[in-house]
């Protein structure tokens, strides 16, 4: 039997995709050991409001346009499919099910951590599947810092966010630059979150 691909699941919203998920998805796979970065376009977070999101498939599509020529990187909407709200634990024992050659880690932003015991079957996903956390700013110590299925990755620290860059195209600012490029004139073209 040939050795289990490792496979980085980078689970967002991607509302949208930025040069920061890039950036963390980047030092992941260049600094441990992940071979592959799937991109996991969630329908809903059951932690989030649903009305703020963009249709599932234009966030599917600049996911697409932002990593199309990096081998590293695929995308997945394999949480379209699933029962709604689509929850980690869910998907990736679907995706082990799916793809028994590959060993899935989740990666996540250390701000997970303050409230990873309301994730449905979190004592389940620890005992399962390692995490490797990202950096987030001013994220407090929790017990789950010391687990030995979570790693903290020491990437670099980044305050971009997708809901910044939605408030700064709402109030007529450029965010060219924030985004990859396709992606920026997609948005531009399709006047996303400008109102």
């Amino acid at each position: 039997m040939p050795p289990l691909t490792k496979t980085g699941l980078f689970f967002g919203s991607f509302n949208p995709i930025h040069t920061g998920h890039l950036m963390i998805a980047s030092f992941m796979a260049e600094y441990t050991d992940l071979e592959k970065i799937w991109f996991v376009v969630s329908p809903h977070n059951p932690l989030k409001e649903k009305m703020t999101l963009l249709a599932d498939n234009h966030r599917l599509y600049m996911v697409n346009l932002a990593i199309e020529d990096d081998h590293r990187f695929q995308s997945s909407n394999i949480e379209f499919k699933m029962p709604q709200p689509s929850y980690t634990i869910d998907t990736l024992t679907y995706l082990s099910e799916k793809f028994p050659l590959n060993e899935f880690v989740l990666i996540a932003g250390s701000d997970i951590l303050p409230t990873f015991n309301k994730w449905k079957n979190h004592e389940v996903l620890l005992r399962q599947y390692k995490i490797y956390v990202y950096p987030r700013p001013d994220t407090k110590a929790t017990p789950f810092d010391q687990h030995p299925s979570i790693t903290k990755v020491d990437a670099p620290l980044t305050t971009i966010s997708s809901s910044a860059i939605r408030k700064g195209i709402r109030d007529g600012k450029s965010m060219r630059y924030f985004l990859p490029e396709k992606v920026w004139k997609y948005i531009e073209e399709m006047h996303f979150y400008e109102t």
